[in-house]
């Protein structure tokens, strides 16, 4: 029953006791109705002209203004085309209601957790597709890491956010969270530049608006001075006897070239040159055989006859491989190299048996070596030649030098190389007995329960 003199209409509804009130919107149609709560027409009339008069209406446990109410009912009727609702989430945006929104079927309108996990994926990724289509460097075990930082920390903070509902205050926080972690400052920049990198690349691709990342920064490192041994300890180290004959040889041609030890690693018989090695790759446990660190293959030169012959010594006692292609540092399983903790933890025994306290020789990494060549080096050739024979490639040397070496080049270096480390070489004495060797790189290839790391079964060579 309406009574149209009222500026609105009080109604019942089947089922209720109560009479309901209808208001009009600004364009004159009845709004969705309200219960007054009173049974008796007069005073439910009472009710609605006190809320028409302070045009104050209850919603649920709050209240509207009949303004506001006229505005949502006239919006929720509207035919809003696809152009006009940018519009109005922006306008919404200004007015700081919204802080961010997603539209159906736009772009950024996926969960954050999947773009995240597709943006490292080796197979999926249109980063690194594009990378490696503009013939930029990037390694599968990168991407591997970056994908177990999003998995452990970007995923569970996230959680079942849309991408583009990810703000710049959401950023901050996120910093927050990681600030409150227990890992050292390295770590959490890696963690921070694995989602962050990513959302970067949204901006950049129009996945997002705009770039939320931009002014973020990370942690602050202190960059630790990398410890070096001494000379008179280097003496003594390599003058000692040590278990495995291989390692000792790895270590001592770290000191004498400065080589990485996925460098070291990756030699083959086919990289042993007259006097150099050919260094066209190094190993990574996920890639197996790659590029050098910087994309380039080097030569690096070995004026220690005693070091090449007991190279090639042990890349022609590699009984899974008697071709070109045998690993010098060969392990049981056919086509792989021995695992890279045995080179460190031979390096630190040794430590240990010319003095040295099992803290203080874990202070010593493998990489220490080749800050151990450059420093001793660098007083003896150019930053040039010191750079060819590293592998160092950094924009200001790339703008500073030239690429061609001059005649003598060679010999500099290799003049250098036996004045500072040949003694070191003629006193290590190193020898190899083929039963000891085949023995040691059974042992250091198994486990407690007999079975071989690299998840073989036992194999003898």
């Amino acid at each position: 029953m309406a009574f149209h003199k009222l500026p609105f209409s009080l109604l019942k509804r089947k089922n209720s006791r109560f009479y309901y009130v209808r208001f009009k919107d600004s364009a004159g149609n009845y709004m969705s109705a309200v219960s007054t709560k009173e049974s008796d027409y007069e005073e439910a009339v009472k009710i609605a002209w006190q809320w028409y008069s302070s045009g104050q209406i209850p919603d649920g446990e709050k209240k509207k203004t009949l303004a506001e109410k006229s505005f949502l009912h006239e919006l929720s009727k509207a035919e809003i085309t696809e152009s006009e609702a940018p519009k109005i989430l922006e306008l919404l945006k200004r007015r700081g209601i919204l802080k961010s929104y997603v539209r159906a079927g736009a772009k950024n309108d996926i969960p954050a957790a999947d773009f995240f996990r597709d943006f490292w994926d080796w197979e999926k990724s249109e980063y690194i597709n594009e990378r490696l289509r503009q013939g930029k460097k990037i390694g599968k075990a990168h991407c591997m890491t970056a994908c177990r930082y999003i998995n452990s920390y970007w995923i569970p903070f996230f959680k079942d956010r849309l991408l583009g509902e990810i703000t710049r205050q959401d950023l901050k926080d996120f910093l927050a969270h990681l600030q409150g972690l227990k890992n050292g400052s390295s770590s959490k920049n890696q963690i921070w530049l694995a989602g962050s990198q990513a959302l970067r690349w949204a901006s950049n691709n129009e996945l997002l608006e705009k770039d939320i990342t931009a002014g973020l920064t990370g942690f602050a490192v202190r960059n630790k001075t990398r410890a070096i041994l001494s000379p008179e300890i280097v003496s003594a180290l390599f003058a000692v006897e040590w278990p495995d004959e291989r390692y000792k040889l790895a270590n001592l041609l770290a000191m004498c070239t400065g080589l990485r030890l996925g460098e070291i690693r990756a030699l083959r018989k086919c990289d042993l040159g007259e006097g150099c090695l050919y260094i066209n790759h190094s190993w990574s446990d996920v890639e197996g055989l790659k590029s050098p660190k910087n994309g380039e293959p080097r030569i690096v030169q070995l004026p220690f006859p005693e070091l090449s012959r007991r190279l090639l010594e042990l890349a022609e006692w590699n009984p899974f491989d008697r071709s070109m292609e045998a690993f010098v540092f060969f392990a049981t399983i056919p086509g792989k190299p021995a695992e890279h903790k045995g080179f460190l933890s031979a390096l630190h025994s040794a430590l240990e048996k010319v003095g040295l306290s099992e803290q203080e020789a874990k202070k010593y990494c493998f990489h220490a070596w080749r800050h151990f060549f450059a420093s001793y080096m660098r007083d003896k050739v150019s930053e040039k030649l010191l750079q060819e024979q590293t592998g160092h490639k950094t924009l200001a040397m790339l703008e500073h030098y030239s690429e061609h070496k001059t005649s003598g080049d060679d010999e500099k270096i290799q003049l250098a190389q036996k004045e500072l480390f040949g003694s070191f070489v003629e006193n290590a004495g190193i020898s190899f007995s083929r039963q000891r060797l085949y023995q040691n790189i059974k042992t250091s290839c198994m486990d407690k329960s007999g079975i071989y790391e690299h998840g073989r079964t036992e194999r003898k060579p």
